[in-house]
């Protein structure tokens, strides 16, 4: 019998909403938080989206701010939070992926404003109570209760025209949270059966929506398996894929979730040599060591497998390796700059990690 260790469960502090036609509740979800006026938030490219929820929330919609950006650039957030100011808004409503949900944390975070998150891809991050935000060319992140978003909405409908590149490397992405909270140093029996569930999930979602992107029942299949994902991301704490991933994007500006979608089989590979029993779940799932399997899962799926088509150059990696190395944070399998070098060259050059 295997004894249980000591661990400590956050609870699920946001409310959630699933299912097909959902974002029909938004007003009622508005009100319910006891607010009034919204400010809808979305990127440029899903402002016609905004606009028909703003149109949807009615009176309760006091502005729209359509400008996110990725890695949730401070002087975005001042842009954003002047029109919050002005329209006099009490909430905000953040309709789209990381970008938008990063900008409307941000809002929170400086105003107390409640938050209502509908997620049109698999980021995760509505989950969370994690905000990255770059300034001066570095990603900071922290963790703040004040961060966390109130209600969450998912509506697998949202989810269906998202282009078939996004989904892969969304869904990659959301699969990154799962792979560390499974090795995480505060991991949990809950959010382990999560992760392990969420594995599973995205595994079996995303090869069909891959092969028919209209699919509602794979769409939200992989979209329940990203939401858990978030959750295990929100109760764990991130390791070295994400501290790789959060040095790459904010310092040399790689798009997030293909940065993400690289670096896993990487990460996983490298920590699962000293960890496999943790991550069996994803062993068990992609049929090969953790790091071997998910880099021909990813193969499979058509997604980027190379650091260099992302405009890194050799130099960049050294840089990226020391500043991944500056300050300690905790990982399953000790490590110095020069292992990190070496991960991130078979990382930039697109070769199967060794695990």
């Amino acid at each position: 019998m295997t004894p249980i260790r000591p661990f400590v469960f956050p609870g699920l502090r946001s409310r959630v909403i699933f299912g097909a036609g959902s974002i029909g509740q938004a007003a009622a979800e508005v009100e319910r938080l006891g607010r009034s006026r919204a400010l809808v938030l979305s990127t440029p490219n899903q402002e016609a989206d905004a606009g028909a929820l703003a149109a949807r929330l009615g009176p309760l919609a006091a502005a729209s701010f359509c400008e996110a950006a990725m890695h949730t650039p401070v002087e975005v957030t001042e842009r954003a939070l002047a029109v919050f100011d002005a329209a006099k808004a009490d909430c905000v409503v953040a309709l789209g992926g990381g970008s938008t949900i990063g900008l409307g944390k941000a809002i929170a975070t400086r105003t107390g404003a409640d938050q209502l998150v509908i997620p049109t891809t698999y980021a995760g991050s509505e989950m969370t109570d994690i905000l990255g935000e770059t300034a001066g060319g570095e990603k900071i992140t922290r963790r703040d209760p004040s961060i966390l978003p109130e209600t969450v909405i998912y509506d697998v409908d949202l989810t269906l025209t998202l282009p078939v590149a996004m989904t892969v490397t969304s869904g990659l992405n959301a699969l990154a949270h799962a792979a560390e909270a499974l090795y995480a140093v505060d991991r949990n029996p809950v959010i382990s059966l999560m992760s392990a569930e969420a594995v599973r999930a995205l595994a079996e979602a995303l090869p069909t929506v891959l092969r028919d992107p209209s699919d509602v029942e794979a769409r939200g299949r992989a979209q329940y398996g990203a939401w858990l994902c978030g959750i295990a991301l929100g109760g764990s704490a991130m390791a070295l894929h994400h501290k790789l991933c959060h040095t790459l994007g904010g310092s040399f500006g790689t798009p997030h979730a293909e940065t993400h979608a690289i670096l896993l089989p990487h990460t996983v590979g490298f920590n699962a040599a000293a960890v496999p029993g943790l991550l069996a779940p994803i062993a068990d799932a992609f049929g090969d060591t953790a790091g071997r399997g998910l880099f021909g899962f990813a193969q499979a799926l058509g997604a980027p497998t190379r650091l260099a088509d992302l405009g890194l150059s050799e130099a960049d990696l050294d840089r990226a390796a020391e500043l991944a190395t500056e300050r300690p944070y905790t990982n399953p399998r000790p490590f110095d700059r020069q292992q990190i070098r070496s991960l991130l060259q078979d990382a930039w050059a697109g070769r199967s990690p060794p695990h």
